[in-house]
């Protein structure tokens, strides 16, 4: 009897074992083939997804795709090949605004490196582009799309790696740029953590991943994975990085592992080659004035293109073909387009008016306009004005951060008193007023020259020659010192219909004489009044002042 019951309850429990693998097999089968439903479902939409594709953008269509595309980057293209190409290519910095090249530049350098005698680039080398500004990572490690990362069993996609306890090692770009390029956009975005890791990637050319679940004992573990662990991935690229940010802003540590080359922005007549290479590529039929108003308004390449695809849009929209001056005028408007600064300059001779040269923050040389009026007021009516520079300047450090006068504002204390020193200038009975009318706060140390010298033109009404332009700081003794920039401002001064250009003597330097412009070096102030008044100025400066 007992054993009847047994055996009965055998067989329920039998029945309801066997009912429930049943229903799972069924359930998986049924799982299976939705799933097998849903793919083909979705295999189909992204098939006719496909199928749908808009025209490419101008700025697509005319991409530069060889050296001669780039325009207005001779000087940086050239420092570019001869930091890739050869036998021991570099790591490289490019600095420059946005829209200048930077990066159609190095996809073109990596190119003409693998054809260079003696490269070590093969000829299926990788240009692995990312950019900081959007690449996130996970602190724990989790996920790290740079250096690489490694993902552990116990986290959700392990897969069959992850049911055998084994951790899986993921390559970053740095190790998919092996053998190659890895291009970093806006690299000075980049998290200090991340800086670091890569630092260390480009000492060791190789990448060393870590995890609480690897064992180097563990049989389980594919000899693959044992040897990522044990070796590393390799990483031996060669690293561009691009910024608009300056040099300062940049970690030493990088900088100094790196050939820093700067892209310059592109001059006027840049901008009106690429609009006539757009135009001629395109076959767009377009008036010579709306041309040079895109030469005046656009301040890049990228500005040039969406400029000219708007308006060959604007006038298939209304049914012709010509793109007139008035079509550039309104999209100037509506696109709330700024005239780029005038490179011209007015050549005419003046009293108290003189060209000075400065340096934009993107190492663009640029001409400064001074001008300044003198009056003897006697004592209580005297005064000193110095107007468009910057007053005063903070510094910050890790720790602390100052307040100082500006370098600009000591330049007008070291004119003030060189006058009353070596040219007995009383300038406490004067009203003195230098402005400075560039429409940018001046700062820096190299105005000194000019400053000086329209300062003598206004109280000694002497006339400045309008073709002239200078640079150089001034010491309290008279001497002209050497600054820094002279190369691109000595550029800006040619650009801008200047004749002669005053150097400090220091500053001289063979490469200024390929830039077809007068070049006058000087050492003392003496040399630079001498020159312009042709007089011995401290005997005309006594018997002016003691008449």
């Amino acid at each position: 009897m007992l054993q009847g019951i047994l055996i009965g309850v055998q067989l329920f429990f039998s029945c309801v074992i066997g009912i429930y693998f049943l229903a799972q097999l069924k359930g998986q089968t049924g799982s299976k083939s939705n799933m097998y439903k849903d793919s083909t479902r979705r295999g189909e939409e992204i098939m006719e997804l496909r199928k749908i594709a808009l025209t490419k953008p101008l700025s697509e269509k005319v991409r530069p795709m060889c050296e001669e595309d780039i325009i207005g980057q001779e000087d940086g293209m050239k420092a570019l090949k001869i930091a890739l190409c050869g036998p021991n290519p570099q790591h490289i910095l490019i600095y420059g605004s946005p829209g200048v090249g930077k990066t159609a530049a190095a996809r073109i350098a990596l190119e003409i490196a693998k054809n260079s005698a003696g490269t070590p680039f093969k000829r299926n080398a990788k240009f692995v582009e990312i950019d900081a500004t959007t690449l996130r990572f996970d602190e724990r490690s989790i996920a790290d799309p740079l250096i690489g990362s490694v993902h552990d069993p116990i986290y959700q996609g392990a897969g069959a790696y992850g049911q055998a306890g084994v951790p899986q090692p993921k390559p970053g770009a740095v190790t998919k740029a092996h053998g190659g390029v890895l291009f970093i956009d806006e690299i000075g975005e980049l998290h200090n953590v991340q800086m670091n890791k890569l630092l260390k990637v480009l000492e060791d050319r190789k990448v060393y991943l870590e995890s609480s679940y690897y064992s180097r004992y563990d049989e389980n573990i594919p000899k693959d994975i044992h040897d990522v662990f044990r070796n590393g991935l390799p990483a031996d690229f060669r690293l561009i990085g691009a910024t608009t940010r300056s040099p300062e802003e940049i970690p030493p540590a990088l900088r100094s592992r790196c050939i820093e080359i700067f892209f310059s922005d592109l001059k006027q007549k840049d901008i009106m080659q690429i609009v006539e290479r757009v135009t001629t590529r395109e076959k767009m039929s377009m008036e010579e004035s709306a041309k040079e108003l895109i030469g005046s308004y656009a301040a890049n390449g990228r500005d040039a293109v969406n400029m000219l695809q708007t308006a060959y849009s604007l006038v298939q929209l209304e049914g012709r073909w010509d793109i007139k001056a008035k079509d550039i005028e309104w999209i100037i408007q509506t696109g709330r387009y700024f005239p780029r600064a005038s490179r011209k300059v007015a050549l005419q001779d003046a009293v108290g008016h003189i060209n000075g040269l400065g340096i934009l923050g993107n190492g663009q040389g640029m001409v400064l306009a001074i001008e300044a009026v003198a009056k003897e007021v006697g004592k209580e009516h005297a005064q000193i004005k110095v107007t468009g520079i910057v007053e005063e300047e903070e510094i910050h450090g890790k720790r602390s951060s100052t307040k100082r006068k500006s370098m600009a504002a000591n330049s007008v204390e070291n004119v003030l008193t060189l006058l009353k020193m070596r040219y007995n200038v009383n300038t406490d009975e004067y009203l003195l007023h230098i402005n400075y009318t560039s429409g940018i706060p001046i700062d820096g140390p190299s105005a000194g020259t000019a400053m000086f010298t329209v300062l003598y033109s206004a109280i000694f009404n002497k006339t400045v020659p309008g073709d002239i332009a200078m640079t150089g700081e001034l010491s309290i003794r008279g001497k002209v010192c050497p600054v820094g920039g002279v190369y691109e401002k000595v550029l800006a001064a040619k650009e801008a219909g200047i004749k002669k250009v005053f150097i400090p003597k220091a500053n001289e330097q063979e490469i200024l004489q390929n830039i077809d412009i007068e070049i006058i070096p000087v050492e003392d102030i003496e040399e630079v009044i001498t020159y312009l008044f042709e007089d011995a100025v401290i005997k005309k400066a006594n018997s002016i002042l003691h008449a």
